[in-house]
């Protein structure tokens, strides 16, 4: 496994507004949105996948706008 592919666990604490907004940013997020703040698409992808396990991290403990 290479240091890239290892996954790395993140803690935080996030306020229940701060949780339901971010929640809703990563809904609306698309592809082009990260594509405009990468400096390439292989990134944008990186960047996609990122925001979508975080999605997935909020969804699980109650965070999940739909």
């Amino acid at each position: 496994m290479t240091d890239a592919a290892k996954l790395q666990p993140i803690v935080l604490e996030l306020s229940d507004a701060q949780a339901w907004a971010f929640a809703q940013l990563l809904k609306r997020s698309t592809l082009d949105d990260y594509r405009a703040h990468a400096v390439s698409q292989d990134e944008a992808y990186e960047m996609s996948a990122a925001g979508e396990a975080i999605r997935q991290a909020l969804a699980q403990v109650g965070y999940a706008p739909r």
